[in-house]
């Protein structure tokens, strides 16, 4: 679809957009230096100084806000590292607490089932658990509907 391009400088950026539907057309045409269209009347050179620094500030602030949420996203990071290095801490310990206390019976299974990538067989422990107390149904004596 070929539309008219005008002189007027907001004008013709709207139908360059149209033509080209780019996203990178815009961020070109507002970021390149030192390019500002040279317009016939000068009233109209009054205004498009004015959209220049209007585009300005709303890149600007733009770059603002994009800055802050950068900046939060590290904080949140940084905490989550802290996090997960003491997670890390926490784990090393007790891994180092386990082998110490294994068998090397319970080591040597170990050291198999992590070369055949087989799961660990459910635990069967010798140490008795709390006695499980079952209570006798109970019969209400009310009436019943």
């Amino acid at each position: 679809m070929n539309a008219p391009c005008y002189s007027v400088a907001m004008d013709l950026g709207v139908c360059q957009l149209r033509n080209f539907n780019s996203i990178s057309f815009l961020s070109a045409l507002l970021s390149a230096e030192g390019s500002h269209l040279k317009l016939e009347n000068s009233s109209s050179g009054a205004s498009v100084v004015a959209i220049d620094n209007k585009i300005e500030q709303a890149m600007d602030l733009v770059k603002s806000h994009l800055m802050y949420a950068v900046r939060e996203e590290v904080e949140v990071l940084k905490e989550q590292i802290k996090e997960l290095i003491e997670r890390n801490s926490q784990l090393e310990q007790e891994n180092t607490l386990l082998k110490t206390l294994a068998s090397p019976e319970q080591m040597a299974q170990f050291q198999a089932q992590v070369q055949t990538g087989s799961p660990p067989p459910a635990p069967t422990s010798t140490v008795p658990g709390p006695p499980i107390l079952t209570q006798p149904a109970s019969h209400s004596s009310g009436p019943s509907a």
